[in-house]
């Protein structure tokens, strides 16, 4: 198991080299054929590729939307989902939604990071691509972490829940906050207004949290709900046992009540007589 986590882990690692040395070299390339080009056909080309470029810039930010802003928060929420159930189909459930979640979640990102990598100019000279560099990485490697789960009971077990969850947890903050950075790069490139679109991306966030931190009431309420049922189903249970300074406060108050009926019935003779 360790060596074939290990094997994976290296491939992943060439991959992710491979990726960069191509883009590096598609930039270079890219610079010598714009430069060797007279002053009308760089306007020309620009002008024609701006709208295709901006097309491609619109469907890489919805995938990575998709992806990294909605797919895999909600992967994590079913997981959370799974974890508070008991034994039975409801867990496998969640289990295997949790993980179709996530893996159509890494490959909405990987056609992202491909059309960046073959229409983009990557020369990672901002933090969004930087961090779009280093988040594909990440959602690969916990892929991979995903599909080499120990078995429970195991010493291992811990130490791969615990990465598990950090790199999860994470990756999918950082991916939130590249999305805010992609659709800044977006208003900085095309003078396009991206207000709406923050404003919808930032009401599902909040949705999202809300419902992350309502996981953990959910249980509580329910107690309080069922404590509530049974005080109501039984209208006459037996009251607590009164303590000592409640008896003698009845009593007294017994002695008064006595006293006047006493009272009433002596004035009640006095009239008749």
């Amino acid at each position: 198991m360790q060596v074939s986590h290990m094997l994976s882990s290296f491939i992943t690692i060439l991959v992710l080299h491979c990726l960069l040395l191509s883009t590096f070299v598609s930039c270079s390339s890219h610079g010598e054929i714009t430069a060797s080009t007279n002053h009308k056909n760089i306007k020309g080309n620009a002008h024609k590729l701006s709208s295709q470029m901006i097309s491609y810039m619109a469907v890489h930010g919805l995938l990575l939307w998709g992806s990294m802003g909605f797919l895999m928060p909600v992967g994590i929420l079913t997981v959370r989902m799974a974890n508070k159930e008991e034994a039975g189909r409801r867990v496998k459930v969640l289990f295997y939604l949790h993980a179709i979640l996530q893996i159509l979640a890494v490959l909405l990102a990987t056609v992202g990071a491909v059309m960046s990598i073959k229409n983009f100019e990557n020369s990672f000279s901002n933090h969004h691509q930087r961090l779009g560099l280093a988040l594909y990485a990440a959602i690969w490697m916990q892929t991979f972490i995903g599909f080499f789960r120990p078995p429970r009971g195991t010493k291992r077990r811990n130490t791969w829940y615990l990465t598990h969850w950090i790199i999860g947890t994470v990756t999918s903050m950082m991916g939130i906050i590249n999305i805010y950075t992609g659709l800044k790069a977006y208003h900085k490139k095309t003078s396009r207004n991206t207000g709406i679109w923050t404003i919808l991306f930032t009401a599902e966030i909040i949705f999202i949290a809300f419902f992350y931190l309502f996981q953990d009431k959910w249980e509580y309420i329910q107690k309080q709900g069922l404590i509530l049922g049974n005080d109501n189903n039984n209208p006459q249970q037996q009251p607590a046992p009164a303590s000592d300074q409640d008896q003698e406060i009845n009593v007294s108050t017994q002695r008064d009540n006595q006293k006047a009926c006493t009272a009433k019935r002596n004035a009640l003779r006095n009239l008749f007589d």
